[in-house]
Formats: structure tokens, sequence, C-alpha cells
């Protein structure tokens, strides 16, 4: 976990979308580890089923994918130049984080992000979003995402040490990774491999633009609508 250079670390993420069994033990961890009220959501999990053809028999039949999301920690974060109070920045160390004592909760941030990553916390009554659980980096842990995945889909760690997961995941697999809406051009730090593979570019229509997760997208009696 600790970077073995002596460059500052800067944070990265990288997603398998193929080993995701959409358990959602990141999401539940998450919320346990940075007390997400009921409803709100760092990091979800977007389940996406559409027909497909069986390999053997060519007869239709159906799959289903999953889709994790969280912040991006954008290069290019619209949520930063959209905060009127200087409520959002950028750490050292690439983080963007939210300065509570400056939030005034004008939502501009939230109307701003195209993933869905940002709402206003109805205890603190401040924004909030993912910021790779920055008091756990600061003990030498992983996020707790990354940390309760029992799959293995997460590979995180700092950019600038070869040696890290995450670089060794990228350099492993580049060519094959792509980033949440592109056409946005946030430049997001967090990849993933299998978008259009194993996972559908289609599930990418599910992630809100401009307003926090829908809570009840799990619904049974919503998949229809929500495709």
């Amino acid at each position: 976990m600790n970077s073995t250079t002596t460059v500052a670390p800067r944070w990265g993420m990288a997603l398998d979308l193929e080993r995701c069994i959409g358990c959602h033990a990141c999401s539940v961890a998450c919320k346990v580890e940075n007390s997400v009220s009921l409803g709100h959501f760092r990091t979800k999990v977007y389940y996406h089923d559409w027909q497909s053809q069986n390999p053997v028999t060519a007869k239709p039949m159906m799959k289903r994918a999953f889709l994790p999301t969280l912040c991006m920690q954008c290069e290019d974060a619209p949520c930063l130049q959209a905060c009127p109070n200087d409520a959002i920045e950028r750490g050292g160390d690439g983080i963007v984080r939210i300065v509570e004592a400056n939030c005034d909760r004008s939502r501009d941030c939230i109307k701003a992000c195209p993933y869905g990553a940002l709402h206003v916390d109805p205890v603190a009554q401040v924004a909030d979003k993912c910021d790779f659980c920055s008091h756990r980096l600061e003990a030498g842990l992983e996020p707790a995402c990354v940390e309760s995945c029992p799959a293995g889909v997460f590979a995180f760690g700092d950019l600038n040490d070869p040696a890290s997961k995450v670089a060794t995941f990228n350099a492993r697999h580049r060519g094959s990774l792509s980033v949440l809406k592109p056409e946005e051009g946030t430049k997001p730090v967090v990849q993933y491999r299998g978008l259009g593979g194993v996972v559908p570019r289609a599930a990418e229509r599910k992630i809100p633009k401009g307003r926090s997760h829908d809570p009840f997208s799990y619904e049974i009696d919503r998949w229809a609508e929500e495709r």
C-alpha cells in the first residue's frame, strides 16, 4: 500500500468489470466506513440486463452485467469548476475533496457532475462524495471498497509508483481500458476494463447526470424504465 518511490503519491483506481459479481460489498462497506446516510451513495453498483444469444444453441438468452460507480476523480472536474464558494478542491495527491466549512449547499456541484457522484448529506447538510477514503489512506490503508471486494475488482494505488497495483494493472491491460462517458471530456482518473464488452456501453445510461444516484434503481418493478 505504501509507495516505494520518493515522489508524492498520486492516487488512482482501475476496475476489472469481468470480475464483478454484483454483490454490493463495495457499496455497503463504503456506507459503513463513511457514515453515508440512508438513500444516498458514494459508491453504487448498477445492474444491466439485455438480450443476447446462447453461444451453443444460438437461442435468445438474457444476460446481466454489473457496473460499479463512484467519483471519477476527474482531472477536469466539472464539480470543482461549478462550485461558487471554493468548497471543492484538488489535493496534491490528485484527489478531489469537499471543503465542508465552505459548502453552502448550492447544489451547483451536483448539477455539474455527469456521474451522479455527489449528494447533500441530510444530517451534516454539506455536499458529500467519494474521496478514496482519504482518512484510510492517511493510515496506510486502502479504500473500504477495495478492501471489501471479494472478487478483486478494484486495483488501487499510487500512479507514480510503477510497482503499485493500479500501475501494474494499467500496464498489463493497456489498450483495453476506458472511462465512463468519455464524451463528457472530464478526463476521469478511474478507468475500467470491460466497458463495451462484458458490460455494454448502454449501461452508462443508467448513471444520472446532474443529479444524485436514485436510491430505488434496484427495484424489480423499475428495471424496464431503467434500461
